[in-house]
């Protein structure tokens, strides 16, 4: 139950419909036990009554005597009927707190985790899968709340119902109660082992469901694949083989689910048949009346479901419990990303790296190797290198998306650490490598960054990202939902509304992360005209493995493997007859015989 300590705060959150839940229970139960001692008065009553109806019938008085039989028995069923009543209106309002309190604390517990998601930094992402993130917000929650509805509901009737039960039983007869209750533990245990049995085999069929899931997902998404390569009876065959298997763990689970019931039955029919034993021999020795053995009859009945839930309340309390200390991991997962001082100013753009050294703490790959350049306000720096050689690193820590091992960053002479992290983001435009829209309109995407969107604006970065063209050839222009991580544009047109994106924020800061790899050379050079403009009197960074994309910025350095072997303008690098221009040579030469 440890684990499950730190939901209390939301018990107590939530305490007033707790508390109304428990008087609720309280008072449902009485309604269950009074109907059973009205059964036990009216048996007895009828008992009574056919001995004394005989004489009075012989002396004239029956049809008098009759009535009145009558009528006392349609009062204790027009009361017993009352009693089922009100229980059932109080078992109502039982749900209409506990469970709604569960609900209520399903909704916060969700969104504190997933506030705690994004205050995580990116080193947390980069070890953790997005299936597990969104098991633990989505499937581990579900049986949190389980917990904190039905296992606390029943157990709560299971607490008060069987004491109560209990006390009316020993104050009736303490032996017929010893004797009835005999299978009753046998029934709890019995019913334990078989929820465990169901909850394992249910674990197994989930993960087959899961696997079959991802498969037909994989199939689907990859049809133009299966269908190049003339897959498809293959991809069928697999396809028969996942569902054979999960076919085959249902038939398991149903096995173990046909013997739920028939136990349960087998020892309440069990008990009912001592106790009408041990109760008949009373009868006849004269200890008891007909109407005790059918009220407790009728207890065995009462005491059977929160019997039998305890087995089932355990083992939702575990399943709880080990979903919970899930939660509990990630929830005491820290953020080593602090600002120190919280300025939240308005920055110019001066930056200054030294020394700058980053090893992955995930792969333990070292990054970068001891980094320096220097940018003014206003001043365009290329960054050039190839795959692996740190460039998109830089973009990272410059975001601080990361802190570096050594070395510092400054922006306006000011250590990157005492700037409010929010603050600085909000100052820099970024497009990452790796460009992704969101399942909304294209308007919506290029406005992500801003806080008012104003539609002026909005055109304005299409524009000067070279795609308000393509934007309004379509039916719905800037209006035009996108599919899944942007599907309906191509490759260029998502990479440019991402631009536009970053420019839309009107950033002191522009950061361009290789963001013009999925466009031909005329489209290149449109957008590195109108970003040339963007870029005047705003420090821009140009992150890229082409060097028709940095030749215009005002400094250039040449990465690999984490260190920088050449650096200036593209005049003096050329000259060089280095790395750069043996890389821009090559690469002219590729785009004219492309040509």
């Amino acid at each position: 139950m440890k684990p499950l300590w730190r939901l209390n705060k939301y018990l107590y959150k939530y305490k007033g419909l707790l508390l109304l839940g428990v008087v609720f229970t309280i008072i449902s139960n009485i309604f269950v036990i009074i109907p059973a001692q009205l059964v036990r008065i009216a048996i007895d009553y009828v008992v009574e009554s056919f001995s004394l109806y005989r004489p009075l019938e012989r002396g004239g008085l029956g049809e008098i005597a009759r009535e009145n039989f009558l009528d006392y028995v349609l009062v204790f069923g027009v009361l017993i009927l009352i009693m089922a009543l009100l229980r059932g209106f109080f078992l109502f309002l039982i749900r209409q707190t506990i469970i709604i309190m569960s609900r209520r604390v399903e909704y916060d517990l969700k969104n504190d985790i997933f506030e705690h998601y994004q205050e995580l930094p990116l080193s947390f992402y980069r070890k953790n899968s997005t299936g597990d993130l969104m098991a633990r917000i989505s499937e581990d929650v579900s049986r949190v709340r389980m917990y904190l509805g039905p296992a606390i509901m029943y157990g709560l009737n299971l607490l008060i119902l069987f004491p109560l039960v209990i006390f009316y039983m020993v104050s009736v007869n303490a032996e017929l109660t010893l004797y009835s209750l005999l299978p009753l533990p046998i029934l709890s245990v019995s019913i334990y082992f078989v929820n465990n049995l169901i909850n394992e085999r249910s674990e197994r069929i989930q993960k087959s469901l899961s696997t079959l899931s991802t498969y037909v997902q994989e199939a689907f998404s990859g049809i133009r694949v299966l269908k190049a390569f003339v897959r498809e009876e293959d991809s069928a065959r697999e396809f028969a083989k996942a569902s054979e298997e999960y076919k085959h763990k249902s038939i398991q689970l149903t096995k173990v689910n046909a013997l739920f019931f028939p136990l349960i039955m087998a020892l309440v029919g069990i008990s009912t048949i001592i106790t009408v034993y041990v109760g008949g021999i009373q009868v006849i020795e004269g200890e008891i009346g007909y109407g005790v053995i059918a009220e407790f009859i009728l207890y065995v009945n009462i005491l059977t479901w929160p019997v039998t839930s305890l087995g089932w309340v355990t083992s939702i309390v575990q399943r709880a419990a080990a979903s919970q200390v899930r939660i509990n991991e990630f929830l005491d997962e820290k953020n080593d990303l602090l600002s120190q001082d919280n300025l939240d100013q308005e920055i110019h753009g001066e930056i200054a790296v030294e020394d700058l050294t980053f090893i992955y703490p995930d792969s333990g790959i070292k990054a970068l190797d001891q980094i320096s350049f220097k940018i003014k306000a206003g001043e365009t720096l290329g960054i050039i290198g190839t795959t692996g050689s740190g460039k998109s690193t830089i973009a990272n820590l410059l975001m601080r998306m990361y802190d570096p091992n050594a070395g510092t960053i400054q922006i306006d002479g000011i250590d990157i650490k005492s700037y409010d992290i929010s603050s600085i983001r909000r100052q820099i435009g970024f497009v990452p490598q790796d460009v992704f829209l969101f399942s909304d309109t294209i308007a919506n995407n290029i406005a992500f960054g801003l806080d008012h969107p104003d539609r002026d604006l909005i055109e304005k970065a299409a524009k000067d990202a070279d795609v308000y063209t393509n934007i309004i050839d379509f039916p719905k222009g800037f209006e035009t939902m996108l599919g899944e991580r942007g599907i309906t544009l191509s490759g260029g047109q998502k990479q440019r509304v991402s631009i536009a994106r970053a420019i839309a924020k009107e950033p002191k800061i522009l950061i361009l992360d290789d963001c013009l790899s999925a466009v031909d050379t005329k489209t290149e050079n449109a957008i590195l005209t109108a970003l040339k403009r963007i870029m005047e009197n705003r420090t821009s960074i140009i992150i890229s493995h082409r060097v028709s994309s940095a030749k215009l910025a005002d400094h250039i350095i040449v990465l690999d493997d984490g260190k920088i072997i050449e650096r200036g303008n593209h005049e003096t690098l050329m000259a060089q007859k280095g790395v750069y221009a043996e890389l821009f040579e090559k690469q002219t030469q590729t785009s004219e015989s492309l040509e």
